[in-house]
């Protein structure tokens, strides 16, 4: 079993965010950067106040959150991961969200197996 972390300090954030890869989609944009570390990831879930108020917002970090740990197996080792919702994601189910972060795990080419 992984053991991910979490990035946590804005620096560690911008740092993805300048020298990442990003690919978007109706949910979620993802970035990508590997972190070095070759055996573990980092995952940073960001959700802005233009999503929802406070109650959305976690709801929906609880989401994306579930949907990677549950999915941890299948991802590529060694990388930090920004995932940032978007407005849309405030009425999404779980599914949808899930199904949105395996799309942008596909495209980034950062999974083991394709599970559609």
């Amino acid at each position: 079993m992984k053991f991910s972390e979490s990035l946590k300090k804005n620096h560690q954030f911008q740092f993805v965010y300048k020298y990442g890869k990003s690919y978007a989609n109706k949910f979620l944009v993802m970035y990508i950067k590997e972190n070095g570390t070759g055996n573990r990831n980092r995952i940073g879930i960001s959700v802005s106040k233009k999503v929802g108020n406070s109650v959305v917002r976690h709801r929906v970090t609880r989401l994306v959150r579930e949907s990677y740990r549950l999915h941890e197996n299948v991802f590529n080792s060694g990388l930090d991961i920004v995932i940032i919702a978007r407005n849309n994601c405030a009425d999404a189910s779980y599914e949808e969200v899930e199904s949105a972060l395996l799309h942008l795990a596909k495209l980034h080419e950062i999974i083991k197996v394709y599970l559609y």
